[in-house]
């Protein structure tokens, strides 16, 4: 499903050109769940970023499902982000004044369906994860975790390929967070592939394959045995 063949990515910085990923080779599979960790400043952003298709390669190839993203436009990585990827953010990144359901089917808008369709896929999606009686709730009606878990709905309604977390634990308590990531763990059982980009170990140790990085490389990729199937 993934591969990255040589990726390198360089930030110019006024005069100083920073290496933030330095020849990096990956591959993930269809169904995996995986952790992308390391300390702040190692390159797991930059390469979540790159994942994502919200930026670039310096060099080499991101391939996802067989198409090479590397040198598409903006727009173009704009229409494989909305189809292949869903994200989930630590800040929820919710719209405020929109209900539960209406935050969900926002995505749905730039694919040109019908409403009817659109409430359709929304309101499965909550009920996937469990909110299925807050549909008509604005976030500030919801608590930390039902507003983590309208995001996940958010990422998961337009079916992506991938669903990519950054930090999803991190503004929450710990309780909460063991229930997000149960979610995340129950997704995968249904053949979601995940990829969670976290800097806590016992986040990662949820997924069944850590990659660890540091200075812009990766210098562990290691199976969970506790965690694998």
């Amino acid at each position: 499903m993934i591969e990255l063949r040589g990726i390198v990515k360089r930030y110019v910085l006024g005069e100083e050109t920073v290496l933030a990923l330095a020849g990096v080779d990956l591959h993930i599979g269809r169904n995996e769940y995986v952790a992308l960790i390391g300390p702040s400043g190692s390159g797991k952003s930059t390469l979540m970023n790159l994942l994502g298709c919200l930026d670039s390669p310096s060099e080499g190839h991101y391939i996802l499902n067989g198409r090479d993203t590397s040198s598409l436009s903006e727009d173009e990585l704009a229409a494989v982000r909305n189809r292949e990827i869903g994200f989930v953010f630590q800040s929820f990144h919710l719209l405020p004044r929109q209900t539960a359901l209406q935050n969900v089917m926002q995505p749905l808008v730039y694919r040109r369906m019908l409403p009817a369709e659109r409430r359709k896929l929304a309101i499965e999606a909550l009920t996937k994860v469990g909110l299925g009686d807050r549909l008509d709730h604005r976030p500030n009606q919801l608590s930390g975790g039902q507003r983590q878990r309208v995001a996940v709905a958010r990422a998961l309604v337009g079916q992506p390929s991938i669903l990519l977390a950054d930090e999803p634990t991190g503004n929450l308590d710990s309780r909460t967070s063991a229930e997000i990531m149960a979610l995340f763990d129950a997704l995968h059982a249904q053949g979601q592939t995940v990829i969670v980009v976290t800097h806590e170990p016992d986040i990662a140790a949820h997924c069944r394959r850590t990659i660890r990085v540091f200075d812009g490389r990766i210098v562990e990729d290691t199976q969970n045995p506790a965690r694998a199937a």
